[in-house]
């Protein structure tokens, strides 16, 4: 019998990959949706574990769950908390629209 993995499987393996984890999560953002974005970066949670992600970032289980819910709105430094676990970092550039503030 072969051994098959799921596509869950193989992406939980990829995204704890840092580089890996970055396209994917590049790929939401492109996307400029919140909903999607969450999504992702649920995943990636998912992918490190949930208790070992609560754990480096100092929140509850719980926490980690209701801040990545559908409903969940994740403060800035739980973000960058998860990134920075997750082997990432926050970058920036110029949007294809650019507007500039006067």
């Amino acid at each position: 019998m072969k051994n098959y993995r799921t596509h869950d499987d193989y992406l939980n393996k990829a995204l704890k990959d840092p580089k890996e984890a970055a396209l994917y999560m590049n790929a939401a953002v492109e996307e400029n949706d919140p909903a999607l974005m969450l999504a992702v970066l649920a995943q990636v949670v998912r992918a490190h574990g949930i208790s070992k992600m609560a754990k480096k970032i100092s929140l509850s289980r719980a926490g980690v769950y209701k801040t990545l819910s559908k409903k969940g709105n994740p403060e800035l430094k739980t973000f960058m908390g998860i990134l920075s676990a997750s082997g990432l970092e926050m970058s920036f550039k110029p949007s294809h629209t650019q507007h500039h503030v006067h």
